[in-house]
């Protein structure tokens, strides 16, 4: 596939650098010098083709093989061609070599080109995609970009169809329930027809897929608001969200996952991993009613609700998001440093003298936080996509909540929106979390290296 878009993306430059060779050629001496070698092998031609006759005539007796004279005669004509040429391109090329002329062939031409300084600065503009195509295939890292670029982009267009697919053999009628029991046949069908829901499958297919490309998703069903601004004034909420929560429960799971691998067994560990396992386990709904009723409705510390302009009633929202996280984070972090601690090349270096300090930082824990990352990559995608829960505790306006709201219609549009942006996130997260991979296993980047 590389080789063939390396192809494709020089082809420009190589038709226009072709017909300068045409042009040019006539003034190249090889075909005069192979027509003048040529003409001297002309009396070798019948002393080749004598030799080949007696050689068939000798395999023919030997074989006990019935051939005519003309047959014989015919192939060793054809056999005395090829060798006449074989051995008059190699003549020529030896005195074009003596006389420092060049074959003439068009890659020996666009060699000689590539001597000449002005030729690269012209070659720029018709071949501007193939050198940028070159540059990406020489650089393994912006090439892993890359590739995993490209995988994201079938991942969401994968979303897509399938999301669109089940929202289509929904048994809710989008029609029925916006205009009501009591529409008639009549509405429902200009609905219908308003809405492009009496297209075939493949139709409004392409259009979904078209206005998630062109940032155009249209209308929702119902209210005929604007899809494309709802998800833009919903959306940073729900990421702003998660995002702290990210954050909080790194600054919190880390410190507490290696605290309890440095001293396993231990009162600390043990009362750290059972506090985990209490967070893994709280739905975040009851979590959510437990806050507001103790902070704030009992201790009036906490809004009750989220507003925009309100950084405190932030605080809960993201508490309640980013509990489980911080949860499985440190149990993770345990686990995995608690691994590494044992491995043999940990072993070997406190034998070498390295203190526990030195062992731990610079081996340890960048080692163990490579399954980390991945459950904090995993999870993130969840908090995106269930924070509907959180959102509707607190009254936020975010994508979870809104995607909920739509899909018992279901406005198809909406939901489509709302969950192909989430999976465009949630691929640029995991795209992030690749390129840590490389950063922290120097696996990953040697085999970049070779690939």
């Amino acid at each position: 596939m590389y080789r063939f878009l390396l192809y494709l993306t020089g082809l420009p430059l190589h038709l226009l650098v072709y017909l300068f060779y045409l042009l040019k050629r006539k003034d190249r001496t090889y075909a005069a010098m192979m027509a003048e070698v040529e003409w001297e092998l002309a009396d070798d031609r019948i002393n080749y083709v004598k030799e080949y006759e007696g050689q068939l005539l000798r395999k023919a007796e030997f074989f006990e093989e019935k051939r005519s004279r003309e047959e014989i005669h015919r192939e060793a004509v054809k056999l005395a061609e090829a060798r006449l040429k074989e051995e008059a391109a190699r003549r020529a090329d030896e005195r074009l070599t003596q006389n420092g002329v060049r074959k003439e062939t068009y890659a020996a031409y666009f060699l000689s080109l590539l001597d000449r300084p002005l030729f690269l600065v012209a070659s720029i503009l018709p071949g501007i995609v193939m050198y940028c195509w070159l540059f990406l295939m020489s650089n393994p890292f912006l090439k892993y970009i890359m590739e995993r670029l490209v995988q994201s982009v079938f991942v969401i267009i994968g979303v897509g169809i399938l999301v669109f697919s089940i929202l289509y053999i929904s048994p809710f009628d989008p029609a029925s329930n916006i205009l009501g029991e009591s529409a008639t046949k009549e509405q429902i069908a200009a609905f219908n027809r308003i809405h492009g829901l009496d297209l075939p499958y493949l139709h409004q297919l392409w259009n979904a897929l078209r206005g998630i490309v062109t940032f155009d998703l249209g209308s929702s069903f119902a209210g005929s608001e604007d899809v494309a601004s709802s998800i833009k004034n919903k959306f940073p909420v729900t990421f702003t969200i998660a995002m702290f929560s990210v954050v909080m429960a790194i600054v919190i799971a880390i410190p507490v996952g290696i605290l309890s691998a440095t001293r396993p067994n231990s009162f600390l560990d043990t009362t750290f991993m059972f506090i985990a396992l209490i967070g893994l386990s709280i739905p975040n709904f009851w979590q959510g009613l437990i806050f507001i009723l103790n902070f704030s409705i009992k201790l009036n510390w906490l809004p009750a609700t989220y507003s925009p302009g309100n950084v405190w009633s932030m605080i809960m929202p993201v508490i309640v998001l980013g509990t489980g996280l911080t949860a499985s984070i440190a149990r993770m972090m345990r686990s995995s440093l608690l691994e590494i601690i044992h491995e043999d090349y940990i072993i070997t270096a406190r034998a070498k003298g390295l203190s526990k300090s030195q062992m731990l930082w610079k081996h340890a824990v960048g080692n163990a936080m490579i399954p980390v990352i991945t459950v904090i990559g995993l999870m993130f995608g969840g908090m995106l996509g269930g924070a509907a829960v959180t959102e509707k505790v607190f009254n936020i306006k975010g994508i979870g909540s809104y995607i909920v709201d739509k899909q018992f219609i279901p406005d198809i549009p909406a939901i489509m929106g709302g969950v192909v942006y989430i999976a465009i996130t949630i691929s640029l997260v995991n795209l992030l979390i690749d390129i840590l991979y490389a950063f922290l296993d120097p696996r990953i980047r040697s085999k970049m290296k070779q690939s």
